[in-house]
Formats: C-alpha cells, structure tokens, sequence
C-alpha cells in the first residue's frame, strides 16, 4: 500500500467551504478511482488554512498514472482547487514500521 500525502493551503476565511469541497471531491471522485483504499483528512490547529490529505493507494501507479491521467483529476481540481491558497506539495510514502 502507498500512502499519497498532500499539504494544503486555502485561503482564509474558506474552512467551511473547503471541508465540503474535500469531502464531496473524496466521496465522488477519488473514491471511485482503481486502487483507492482509503482517505483520512486532518486540519492543523495552529494554522487553521492548512490541511493534510492522506490518500492510501494499493500501487503508486494507480495514483500518479491511472488517477492523475484521468479525466477525474481534473473533476477533482475543479472540485478543490478553488481554495488552494498555493500549490499543494504532494509525496509518496511506503510503511516501515506501524503499531499493533
């Protein structure tokens, strides 16, 4: 599994919007993507315009290839692009290590 992780910006004043967005974007977009397996969506509390969206995958692949060269993608950039503040810095991570 890989975990995409990416570090939003919005502009402010736009949380409520934004966390519609993001999860109407997430619930009808990604989710239908080949080789979703999950997401998880997390505001910061010392900086309320910035988010982190981790999006599990089952390769790499079906992230940068198969979603990102897809029409959905723009759906997707349309959904939550609005808000951005600056471009998002996205990577990709594999487990090491986890809890039981």
């Amino acid at each position: 599994m890989i975990l995409e992780l990416a570090d939003f910006s919005i502009q402010p004043g736009q949380n409520a919007a934004f966390e519609e967005a993001i999860q109407r974007g997430l619930q009808t977009v990604i989710a239908q993507a080949k080789g979703f397996e999950g997401f998880k969506v997390n505001r910061c509390i010392e900086n309320p315009q910035r988010y982190i969206l981790q999006i599990f995958w089952t390769t790499l692949e079906d992230h940068t290839v198969g979603f990102r060269g897809s029409p959905a993608f723009a759906e997707w950039r349309t959904i939550v692009g609005p808000f951005f503040a600056s471009p998002p810095v996205v990577e990709h991570f594999e487990l090491v290590a986890k809890s039981a």
